[in-house]
C-alpha cells in the first residue's frame, strides 16, 4: 500500500541463508500432468501460512483459482525469518512456476531482487507495488474500512478511549491505524464528542508496536498496557501476535473487546466472542483472479495493478457476528452511511501509507 522501496530486507548471499536455516516448509496441491498445468507457488513473509491474517487469507485465494480451474497446481513456503525470502522465491524460480506469489511488504526488497534477475518470469505481491513489470501488484486501501471501524470503535466504547496497535511500523500495517484514528476524530466532530484514541499518533506517525508478527505473548503485553490506560476497545495490526489481544480480551469476561484485521476474525480466530467487527482485506478475491487470469494466457498488468477499496468489496467491514444485537441500530446505519460516502468520494480518508 505504498512506494515499497522503502523496504529492506537482508542481503544474505543465498547460500549463507540456505546454511543458516532449516529445510522451508512446503505444502503442495495439484493434479494434472506438466504439459496442461499452470503452477502457481506461494512464499509467505515471516508470519506463516497459518498466521490467520494475510498469509492464510493468500492461500485461500490460491485454494479459490484451484477450485475454480482444475488445472491450477499450488504450492506454498513458510518463511522462518526475513533471511528465508530469496532463497525461497528462487526455489521456485528454480522450478519453474509458472506464478510467483510473495505475501507482504516485508518480502518487497527480496521479490525486486529476484524479479529483476528474471525478467521473463511472473511475480505477484501482496502489499506493494515495484518497480520491476514482472511484478504484479496487489494493492489494498485499508484505511478507507479501518476508517469506518474507528467510527464504530468510539461509537461502541463505554470508556471512552479505543486503541490500536502494529507489528511493525510499516506502511500497511500503519494504513489501517491512520485509518482507525481518523474514524475516531470523525465520530468525535459528527457527535461532539472527545473519545481518546491511544496507540497511534497519525502526525507524528509514532505509536505502539510488538515488533513481531508472530509473538503472542508482546501481542498481550501491548494490549495489556492500553487496557490499564482505559481502552476497551483495541484493534491490532499484527498478525498473529494480535491473537495474544483478542485471546485475553475474551478472557477479560466483556472488560474489553477487540477488533481484526485482513480476514474475518469469526472465521480465522477462536476469538469470535470477543470481536466486534474485522477490517477486512480481500487478499483471497484479489489473488484468485490474478491467478485464474494468468492461467488463462492473459497478461497481469504491472499498471495500474489491483488496488481494493470499499468501492469495488476489496476492503470492508465483517459482520458483527456475536456483537451484532450489541451494536446500536442507529452506529450500525451510520457505519453504512459512511462506506457509501468514501466510496463516493463524500467523505475523503487519507494516510500517507495509501497505494500511490
Amino acid at each position: 500500500m505504498r512506494i515499497v522501496s522503502v523496504f529492506a530486507v537482508g542481503g544474505l548471499a543465498l547460500s549463507a541463508a540456505a546454511a543458516c536455516g532449516e529445510a522451508p516448509e512446503e505444502t503442495n496441491e495439484g493434479g494434472g500432468t506438466a504439459a496442461d498445468t499452470y503452477s502457481a507457488c506461494m512464499v509467505t513473509d515471516v508470519g506463516g501460512i497459518d498466521d490467520k491474517s494475510f498469509n492464510t487469507s493468500a492461500w485461500k485465494g490460491l485454494e479459490a483459482a484451484k477450485a475454480a480451474n482444475p488445472n491450477i497446481e499450488i504450492k506454498n513456503t513458510s518463511s522462518k525469518a526475513e533471511a528465508d525470502y530469496e532463497p525461497n522465491l528462487t526455489q521456485y524460480v528454480n522450478q519453474k512456476c509458472d506464478f510467483i506469489l510473495a505475501v507482504g511488504g516485508l518480502m518487497s526488497g527480496a521479490t525486486s531482487k529476484i524479479a529483476k534477475a528474471h525478467p521473463d518470469q511472473q511475480f505477484g505481491i501482496v502489499d506493494a507495488k515495484l518497480l520491476e513489470a514482472n511484478v504484479f501488484p496487489m494493492q489494498f486501501d485499508t484505511a478507507q474500512a479501518a476508517f469506518q471501524a474507528g467510527y464504530l470503535a468510539a461509537g461502541m466504547s463505554k470508556s471512552g478511549k479505543v486503541a490500536t496497535y502494529g507489528g511493525e511500523k510499516i506502511p500497511p500495517v500503519t494504513i489501517f491505524m491512520d485509518g482507525f484514528v481518523d474514524g475516531v476524530a470523525h465520530y468525535n466532530q459528527t457527535k461532539g464528542k472527545n473519545v481518546q484514541a491511544l496507540g497511534w499518533n497519525k502526525t507524528t506517525q509514532n505509536g505502539s508496536f510488538t515488533n513481531s508478527f508472530v509473538k503472542q505473548d508482546e501481542g498481550k503485553k501491548v494490549s495489556d498496557a492500553l487496557v490499564a490506560q482505559g481502552a476497551d476497545i483495541i484493534m491490532p495490526v499484527a498478525g498473529g501476535a494480535g491473537l495474544g489481544t483478542t485471546a485475553a480480551a475474551q478472557a477479560s469476561g466483556g472488560k474489553y473487546s477487540a477488533i481484526w484485521v485482513d480476514t474475518d476474525g469469526c472465521e480465522s480466530t477462536p476469538n469470535c466472542s470477543a470481536l466486534v467487527t474485522t477490517v477486512v482485506k480481500n487478499i483471497s478475491d484479489a489473488v484468485r483472479d490474478a491467478v485464474e487470469t494468468a492461467a488463462k494466457g492473459e497478461k497481469l498488468a504491472h499498471d495500474p495493478g489491483y488496488l481494493g477499496t470499499l468501492a469495488n468489496n476489496g476492503v470492508s467491514l465483517a459482520p458483527y457476528h456475536e456483537f451484532d444485537s450489541k451494536v446500536p441500530a442507529e452506529l450500525k446505519a451510520e457505519v453504512d452511511k459512511l462506506k457509501a460516502d468514501i466510496a463516493a468520494g463524500t467523505v475523503t480518508v487519507t494516510s500517507a501509507a495509501q497505494p500511490k
